[in-house]
């Protein structure tokens, strides 16, 4: 087999911390007020940043080849930031895909410009990104980038089990069990919270990468169909949103016999919960 270079791309996002959530954090349209949520890597990509370093440091011991690990976000310019912290663990390169054309952007829309920028990469051999972000929780976007790439995707993924510049082989989690997946590359992967724990900053990366300038690409840098950008290219419209606060009732004590079990059942019944 001939030597070549392998590309690995991770896709990341950074999204307000959802822990930090106060009466400040909606906007009277039901948007969500960014500016009153401090910004955080999405947990999952980190998660899928680990397995991208891991599958590098695999590919470089057991091939003589180059290996690559690039990461790209969409969002405001401040989302440098989280390329930034990937360079400090250990990532190559990346770059910010920002553009007020990329506005309201559901995840139609953001599958598309993610795989226009995958491709103005050029060659690329495996693509991660967690399995879904803590501000939208729809798991949609890395399956949507796959399709658009026309490669195929596995999904779920917490483990690394082989990769070689042909071949990965993933276990992925499932509702009842697991599965051993393995597919050819190139392709996509998502992968899921249980995975591995990205490792920590490197004090030689932080001191090496901290002024490091992060390339920003427009829309008009990845050649796209404006059509299918922003709002314009995106069909989901959000009707309502409702700020749910959970308050706590009186307490009941059930016996613990049958007459008890019962009595609970029926309650349940009659309140439509079961």
């Amino acid at each position: 087999m001939q030597n070549k270079d392998f590309q690995i791309v991770v896709l990341a996002k950074q999204v307000p911390d959802t822990k930090n959530v106060g009466k400040d954090a909606m906007n009277a349209d039901g948007t969500i007020n960014r500016a009153a949520l401090p910004a955080i890597f999405n947990p999952d990509d980190m998660k899928a940043l680990e397995m991208a370093l891991m599958c590098r440091d695999r590919i470089k011991a057991e091939n003589n080849i180059n290996v690559k690990v690039t990461v790209i976000t969409m969002g405001p310019p401040r989302a440098n930031e989280i390329i930034r912290e990937a360079l400090y663990r250990g990532a190559d390169d990346g770059f910010v895909v920002s553009d007020k054309r990329f506005a309201a952007s559901d995840t139609l829309a953001t599958s598309y410009a993610l795989s226009m920028a995958i491709k103005k990469l050029g060659h690329y051999d495996v693509v991660f990104t967690g399995r879904q972000a803590i501000d939208g929780d729809t798991a949609q976007v890395g399956p949507q980038t796959a399709e658009k790439l026309d490669v195929p995707q596995i999904t779920y993924a917490d483990e690394l089990i082989a990769v070689t510049p042909d071949t990965i082989r993933l276990k992925r989690v499932l509702q009842h069990g697991i599965e051993i997946v393995e597919t050819k590359l190139p392709a996509l992967v998502t992968v899921h919270g249980n995975a591995k724990e990205c490792r920590s900053r490197h004090a030689h990366l932080v001191i090496k990468r901290k002024n490091t300038e992060i390339p920003m690409w427009s829309a008009d840098d990845i050649n796209p169909d404006y059509e299918r950008l922003g709002l314009k290219g995106s069909p989901t419209k959000v009707k309502n949103i409702e700020n749910v606060v959970l308050t706590k009732k009186e307490s009941i004590t059930i016996n613990s016999d049958d007459e008890g079990i019962r009595g609970l059942i029926e309650d349940l019944t009659a309140s439509h919960i079961f």
